[in-house]
């Protein structure tokens, strides 16, 4: 089918090109990404364009800001649709404007789906991310052969718009503490006199085990912080979550808490765009020290 696909940054470029490499035709608008070397695709002047030329349109954008002015604002995707398209968008935004999104291209006859994604540019690269979906089953349906090209582990979490982005945010809580509890755990052991290294083998083989502590714990551990998943974003993610969480009558303070670390990470210098996993250099500063294989 003729897809287009808005949204070419470290994520959606990849996933782009697997959509091409199964025999979709890609159209795009070129915004902040020029157009991927090996991606095969045609680029049109406006995202109204994309809808008018294609079946399906998939949005992968940064922020929810983004996702309204290229599906709403001038010469945006709502100008080019027609009755019978899908409108799918993977970014990772508000489950409140998501709703409102929905509403206002089902009002033009469109389908909408929200199926924010999970696995990062490596996830994105092999194909193998994880999809989180919210809208009806038939238009699950209908964009199922489009996640099984791009994913593994695809759920149709509730058939109301907004439920994909709830779960997000609900990944995005668990990543964030797990990456914190890690921190606190190499900091507490570096500091007593252990190499964390090996404290870190040791928990690889217990019930503390987790993908947080084998992969961001030798992050932390070799201090390789150039972003997979910028610091950034997570705060982005993480205002989300605290909003939502504000309309519900939620308390999430362990999440309120690893927002402020998370900010005293992005107040240095170059910290907004470096890996979530360098959260560990709050803690550092805070217990004056730094992981250093057991020693001062």
């Amino acid at each position: 089918m003729k897809i287009g696909f808005i949204g070419l940054g470290v994520m959606g470029a990849p996933m782009a090109w697997h959509l091409a490499e199964a025999g979709h035709e890609i159209v795009t608008v070129l915004n902040r990404s020029p157009l991927p070397a090996n991606l095969k695709a045609a680029v049109v002047a406006s995202a109204a364009d994309v809808a008018r030329q294609s079946e399906t349109i998939v949005t992968m954008l940064p922020d929810t800001p983004d996702v309204e002015r290229v599906l709403l604002g001038p010469n945006g995707v709502l100008e080019g649709l027609s009755s019978g398209k899908l409108v799918i968008d993977m970014s990772s935004i508000s489950p409140i404007a998501t709703a409102d999104f929905a509403a206002k291209l089902r009002a033009a006859g469109a389908g909408y789906l929200d199926a924010p994604v999970s696995g990062g540019e490596v996830g994105a690269k092999a194909a193998s991310l994880t999809i989180m979906v919210g809208g009806p089953a038939a238009e699950f349906e209908r964009g199922l052969p489009i996640f099984q090209k791009l994913g593994k582990n695809i759920t149709l979490i509730g058939e109301h718009n907004g439920a994909g982005q709830t779960c997000k945010i609900a990944n995005q809580i668990i990543v964030a503490l797990n990456i914190e509890a890690v921190a606190e755990a190499l900091v507490f052991a570096s500091k007593a006199g252990c190499d964390p290294a090996k404290v870190r083998t040791a928990l690889m083989g217990g019930f503390a085990s987790s993908r947080v502590l084998e992969v961001h714990g030798e992050r932390m551990i070799a201090r390789t912080f150039a972003p997979g998943f910028r610091i950034k974003l997570h705060q982005k993610d993480f205002n989300l979550a605290l909003e939502s969480a504000r309309s519900l009558g939620v308390s999430l303070p362990s999440t309120a808490l690893a927002q402020q670390l998370m900010n005293a990470c992005s107040a240095r210098p170059g910290g907004a765009e470096a890996d979530h996993s360098s959260l560990v250099q709050a803690l550092e500063i805070l217990s004056n020290h730094e992981l250093s294989n057991g020693k001062e």
